[in-house]
């Protein structure tokens, strides 16, 4: 069995990856509000700071800043994850594995990271989330994609 060992850098910058179990999906976008209503109680819980995300059909990009002190995103995640999952309700199909673990089959397991040491990196994954959408066929021009943060970035 793998063993993930993730940095733990308090008041990290971080590149985040979090995928659907099923490609082509669509529940991110058709359950935005129940989306945002589980990070919006996770930040209430345990405070991080978001510097881009956008959620596509089936997976998101996100960069994240946690607090001075704070190293522990995938809590986080893991919290964001399983609240998702508990408001969106419903059935997915289970490995043997999955239901062992008591894992409801909308995520995939685990997510990936990637942390940023220094302005440019920070930029460059911000733009990649805010890009994603055009890269995927979904849009034309990054301001046509709804579920991203580029709006609000563009109003500061």
């Amino acid at each position: 069995m793998p063993h993930y060992i993730r940095p733990r850098i308090p008041g990290a910058c971080i590149f985040f990856t979090v995928n659907l179990a099923t490609r082509g999906d669509n529940t991110l976008v058709r359950e935005i509000a129940t989306l945002r209503r589980a990070v919006a109680e996770v930040r209430a819980d345990r405070p991080f700071r978001i510097d881009a995300w956008v959620i596509l059909p089936d997976h998101m990009h996100a960069v994240w800043t946690l607090p001075e002190g704070d190293a522990d995103y995938s809590t986080r995640w893991k919290d964001i994850k399983a609240r998702f999952t508990k408001y969106v309700g419903g059935t997915y199909p289970r490995s043997a594995s999955q239901q062992a673990k008591g894992e409801k089959g909308l995520w995939q397991r685990r997510f990936w990271d990637h942390h940023l040491r220094n302005e440019t990196a920070r930029e460059q994954a911000i733009h990649y989330c805010w890009f994603n959408p055009v890269k995927h066929g979904l849009v034309h021009k990054i301001e046509d994609w709804p579920f991203s943060t580029w709006h609000r970035a563009r109003t500061l």
